[in-house]
C-alpha cells in the first residue's frame, strides 16, 4: 500500500519537478538556441496555437498553462499580502520637485488646483473609449500595418513598453510624449523596483529622470524570454489576462509638436547626432555641420517643423530603421488590437483620468500622481505649427497616423487637411 502511494505521489510531483528544473535551466542560459515565430499572419482561430499540429501534446500544454496559471496566482497573492504588511498611506512628498533636467526647466509644473474643473463620468467615459477601440479593431474595412496579426505573432522587441508590477498585477504601456516620464515613476514606486540608500521611493517626484528612462529599471515583457524561456508567452498571456492593463494617449498631432518642441528646441545631443544631421543635410541642404549641439545652436543651425515633417514622410526612413518611440505611433507601440486594455487615459484629461485610474488601482492612498506641465503642448497650437507644412504633406502625414486618431478617439483635423 505504502509503494502504491509513493508511486502515485511520484508520478505528480515529477512533471512538476522538470518544469521548474526547465524554468530554472532557461533563466540561466538564455534564449540562445530558442525559435522566435514572429511570422506575420491573421489573427489564429481560438484553440490555435502557432507551431503545434492539430491534437499534438496538448494535454501537455494544457499542464504548463495550468502549472504556470496556479504558480503566478500564487505568486500574486504571496506579493499582495506582503504589500499589505509593508505598504504605508500616503505621506505629503516634497512640495516642488528638484529641475534636474533641462526640458523640466523649461517647462516647468503646473502646481495650480484644479478643483473648479468640471468632474466627468469616468465609468462611462471607459465605456465610450474601450468601445471605439473595440469596434474598430473589428471593422475589417478599416485596416492599417499589423492589425491583423495576433499576439503570438508581436516580435519580441516589439514588447519593450509594456512595463509589469507584479507587487499590484498592473501593465503600463507607456507612450512618449504622453506623461510617460510621471507614469514611469508612479510604477517604480509601486514595484519598488528602485531603492535609495536601500529604501525604496515612496514620492515619484524624488525619483531623478536619469533613473526614469534607464531601461534596467523596469520589468517589460521583452525580458521575459532571457527569464523564462519557451514559457514567457504562456506567462505574458496569463499576466495580460489576470492584470490591470492601461496606457494613455494623446491627439496625434499634438504629440508630434510636442516630441519636435523637446528634442529639436532644446539642446539634446543624442537627437542632434542621430537624427539632426541627417534632417539638416537631407532637406536644408547643409554641409559640413558641428559635431555637438551646442555648436550647431550656437550657429543658428536648428532643425526646423518642415524638416521633421519630411524626414516623417520620406520612404527611406524607415528603410534605415523603424521610427524613434517619440513619434513612433501608438498602435506600434502598445498594440491595441492584440491586447484588451482595461482603461484608457487621454492627456488631454490627465487629472481625472490618473485620479480615478489610481483608484481602481487601489493604490490611491499609497501615492498622488504629480501634477501637469504648465506649458504642456496644446491642441490650440495645431494651425500655427502646420501654417507653413503644405497641404499634402498634411494629408500623408494624417494617413501615416489615422489609426491613432481614429481607434482613440480623436476627430479628423479637417481643417488642416483643406484649403
Amino acid at each position: 500500500m505504502t509503494k502504491a502511494r509513493w508511486f502515485r505521489l511520484s508520478v505528480v510531483l515529477v512533471p512538476i519537478l522538470m518544469i521548474l528544473l526547465i524554468i530554472v535551466y532557461w533563466d540561466n542560459v538564455g534564449t540562445a538556441n530558442f525559435y522566435l515565430h514572429t511570422s506575420f499572419s491573421r489573427p489564429h482561430s481560438s484553440g490555435a496555437v502557432p507551431g503545434i499540429a492539430e491534437g499534438e501534446d496538448w494535454e501537455a500544454l494544457r499542464d504548463v498553462d495550468e502549472f504556470l496559471a496556479k504558480l503566478l496566482s500564487s505568486s500574486v497573492k504571496q506579493n499582495s499580502s506582503i504589500s499589505k504588511k509593508t505598504e504605508q498611506p500616503l505621506v505629503q512628498g516634497s512640495s516642488k520637485p528638484v529641475a534636474s533636467n533641462l526640458e523640466e526647466n523649461v517647462r516647468g509644473y503646473d502646481w495650480s488646483t484644479h478643483d473648479a474643473r468640471a468632474s466627468l463620468d469616468q465609468e462611462k467615459l471607459q465605456v465610450e473609449r474601450q468601445r471605439t477601440l473595440r469596434e474598430f479593431c473589428a471593422n475589417s474595412s478599416f485596416t492599417f500595418p499589423t492589425k491583423e496579426r495576433s499576439f503570438d505573432d508581436i516580435p519580441n522587441y516589439e514588447l519593450n513598453h509594456l512595463i509589469v508590477d507584479d507587487r499590484h498585477g498592473i501593465i503600463y504601456c507607456y507612450v512618449p510624449k504622453v506623461a510617460c516620464t510621471n507614469w514611469k515613476r508612479v510604477m517604480i514606486v509601486l514595484s519598488e523596483s528602485l531603492l535609495d540608500q536601500g529604501v525604496p521611493y515612496r514620492d515619484p517626484l524624488d525619483i531623478p529622470r536619469e533613473h526614469v528612462h534607464n531601461t534596467s529599471t523596469h520589468l517589460t515583457f521583452n525580458k521575459f524570454w532571457r527569464r523564462y524561456g519557451k514559457f514567457s508567452r504562456h506567462l505574458m498571456k496569463i499576466k495580460l489576462k489576470k492584470y490591470t492593463k492601461f496606457l494613455f494617449v494623446r491627439d496625434p498631432f499634438v504629440r508630434l509638436i510636442s516630441a519636435f518642441r523637446s528634442k529639436f528646441e532644446l539642446e539634446n545631443e543624442e537627437f542632434y547626432r542621430r537624427f539632426a544631421i541627417p534632417m539638416l543635410t537631407l532637406y536644408s541642404n547643409h554641409t559640413n555641420l558641428p559635431t555637438s549641439v551646442s555648436e550647431a545652436f550656437g550657429a543658428g543651425l536648428k532643425v526646423s517643423f518642415s524638416d521633421f515633417i519630411q524626414y516623417l514622410l520620406d520612404p527611406r526612413t524607415e528603410k534605415m530603421a523603424p521610427f524613434n518611440e517619440h513619434w513612433r505611433q501608438v498602435y506600434r507601440l502598445c498594440h491595441p488590437c492584440q491586447i484588451d486594455y482595461d482603461f484608457i487615459g487621454k492627456l488631454e484629461t490627465l487629472d481625472e483620468d490618473a485620479a480615478h485610474l489610481l483608484q481602481l488601482l487601489k493604490v490611491d492612498r499609497l501615492l498622488r500622481f504629480p501634477p501637469s506641465y504648465r506649458n504642456r503642448t496644446a491642441s490650440s497650437w495645431e494651425d500655427d505649427w502646420f501654417a507653413k507644412i503644405p497641404l499634402a504633406w498634411r494629408q500623408q502625414l494624417y494617413k501615416l497616423y489615422e489609426a491613432d486618431f481614429v481607434l482613440f478617439g480623436y476627430p479628423k483635423p479637417e481643417n488642416l487637411l483643406k484649403d
